[in-house]
């Protein structure tokens, strides 16, 4: 069995490949996932999230480091991605912290923090820069996340 570190190292080096099968093989069928954008998503809803980012990806690159086993179970690590947001062809620069927890060589929690603000403004513009701190536009982002990933779900 691999350990926590190798998992996670697969995990991220499929995902600067755009490998969203090799990330979902990293993954238990119960997956809990959480972001700013996407809110809480579980088992395939989490998987097939990563598959939509993953072919949608434009200009993308990613770099990861910083592993840090906590213990036998937690992990976190710091990424970095970069990739043109489809929606405004604009460039984001989106740093992100992870937080994962991991058995039986699979990961079961994955949550990724980021402040949504920042995000917004490189992704949305100025109107990101002005309203992406207030709750209405992060639960906006949220809802289009949320929509796109529905249909994508729907779309298969």
């Amino acid at each position: 069995m691999q350990t926590n570190a190798e998992v996670i190292n697969r995990f991220y080096t499929a995902f600067q490949q755009k490998d969203y099968q090799g990330m979902n093989a990293c993954y238990s069928d119960d997956i809990v996932f959480s972001d700013p954008a996407f809110g809480l998503l579980r088992g395939e809803e989490a998987k097939y999230m990563w598959e939509m980012l993953c072919k949608n990806a434009k200009d993308f690159s990613l770099t990861f480091s910083d592993i840090e086993l906590l213990d036998e179970e937690y992990a976190t690590c710091k990424w970095t991605a970069s990739y043109t947001f489809s929606q405004t062809g604009r460039k984001v620069v989106n740093r992100i912290k992870a937080f994962m927890r991991l058995k039986d060589g699979k990961i079961i929690e994955h949550s990724d923090a980021f402040p949504l603000s920042k995000w917004a403004a490189q992704a949305l513009g100025w109107k990101g820069e002005l309203f992406g701190w207030m709750g209405w536009m992060k639960r906006a982002i949220q809802k289009k996340a949320r929509k796109n990933l529905v249909a994508f779900i729907e779309s298969k």
